[in-house]
C-alpha cells in the first residue's frame, strides 16, 4: 500500500499566520501538524509516502522530512497547483501509487486511539485481499456540518452525504481513505462539482454504488481531532498536552514508531533523539532509544 499526505490548502480560516506559513507546518503541541497524519500511515505499514503540497511551500516540507531515510521509510513530493479538490490527490499521485492500493490522509486530520495500529494494518489487509474502499467514520453531535456516512449492520457503506439537513446517521466521514487501485480510474473520470473541484465524496459513491465500500466506526475510545481553526487549533495542542503529560509518553512520535516497527535501529533511533536533545521531544526520543538499547543488549 502506498500513502499520500494531502496538505495543500491556502488555510484563509487561518490567516493571518497561514500567509507564511503551511497550515500543515503549525504545531500541534510539540510537533508539526503533519506529523500527526503521516504517524497514521506509518501506524498501518506504510514507507512509501508521497507528500502534495503548494509549490511555494513543498520545498518547507522536504527541509522537515527529507528523503525519510533516517526513518527507514521514502519520502516524495508533489505539487498541486491549486486547491482543486481532494480527488485530485490521485491523479497527481498515479505514478506513485502505480499497481498499488492507495491511503489518503488529509495533512490537518488528527487521530488518536488505543490499539490503532493494530486496526489500520487488519483493514488494510483486509482491503488487499476483498478490495473496495474502507471509510473511517466518527460519531459526531452535529453531523449536519460534515460528510456523513450511513451504514448497515455488517458496516457496508449504504449512503454518503454532504452536510445533510436531514442526517441519516451521525457518522462523520474523517480524513482518512483506503482504496483498492481502481480509485485512479474512478479519479480520472470525475468531473469538477459546481465548485470547480474533483471531490472526494464523488470517488466514495463510485463505491457505494459498486457495493463495495465499507465504512469503519472508531467510536468511543477514539480521538478525531480538527485543526482547521485557531480555537480548534489551541484545542487540539491542549488535548495532546495533557494526554502526554499524564501518561508520559508521545503519539506521532515518528522516530519512536520507525524504532518499534524495525524499520530503524536504537542506535540509529538514539542519534536522531541526540541532535535534538534540547526539545522535550528529542529527550523523549533519546530516553526511548536509550531503553530500547538497554532491552537489546
Amino acid at each position: 500500500m502506498k500513502g499520500i499526505v494531502l496538505a495543500g490548502g491556502s488555510g484563509t480560516r487561518l490567516h493571518p499566520v497561514t500567509r507564511a506559513v503551511s497550515k500543515q507546518l503549525l504545531p500541534v503541541y510539540d510537533k508539526p501538524m503533519i506529523y500527526y497524519p503521516i504517524s497514521v500511515l506509518m501506524l498501518a505499514g506504510i514507507t512509501d509516502i508521497l507528500v502534495i503540497s503548494t509549490p511555494v511551500d513543498l520545498p518547507a516540507f522536504q527541509r522537515l522530512l527529507g528523503d525519510g531515510s533516517e526513518l527507514g521509510v521514502r519520502f516524495s513530493y508533489a505539487e498541486q497547483q491549486a486547491p482543486n479538490g481532494l480527488a485530485e490527490a490521485f491523479l497527481i499521485g498515479a505514478e506513485h501509487v502505480g499497481d498499488d492500493t492507495a491511503a489518503l490522509v488529509l495533512g490537518d486530520n488528527i487521530f488518536h486511539g488505543q490499539n490503532f495500529s493494530t486496526i489500520l494494518a487488519h483493514e488494510r489487509a483486509r482491503l488487499e485481499a476483498e478490495k473496495g474502499c474502507v471509510l473511517f467514520g466518527y460519531p459526531v453531535r452535529d453531523p449536519g456540518r460534515y460528510g456523513v456516512g450511513e451504514a448497515d449492520e455488517a458496516g457496508r457503506l449504504l449512503s454518503i452525504e454532504e452536510k445533510p439537513e436531514r442526517p441519516r446517521s451521525n457518522r462523520a466521514i474523517t480524513g482518512l481513505y483506503f482504496y483498492d487501485n481502481d480509485v485512479l480510474d474512478i479519479a480520472r473520470g470525475l468531473t469538477p462539482s459546481a465548485r470547480g473541484e474533483l471531490e472526494i465524496t464523488d470517488v466514495n459513491r463510485a463505491y457505494v454504488a459498486r457495493g463495495n465500500a465499507r465504512l469503519l466506526d472508531l467510536g468511543r475510545g477514539f480521538a478525531w481531532l480538527d485543526t482547521g481553526t485557531h480555537e480548534s487549533l489551541i484545542e487540539a495542542s491542549q488535548y495532546v498536552q495533557v494526554l502526554e503529560h499524564r501518561q508520559g509518553v508521545r503519539f506521532a512520535c515518528l522516530e519512536e514508531i520507525a524504532l518499534v516497527k524495525g524499520w530503524i535501529s536504537p542506535e540509529q533511533a538514539l542519534a536522531l533523539g541526540e541532535r535534538q536533545a534540547s526539545s522535550g521531544y528529542g529527550a523523549y526520543v533519546v530516553d526511548v532509544a536509550t531503553r530500547a538499547l538497554s532491552t537489546s543488549s
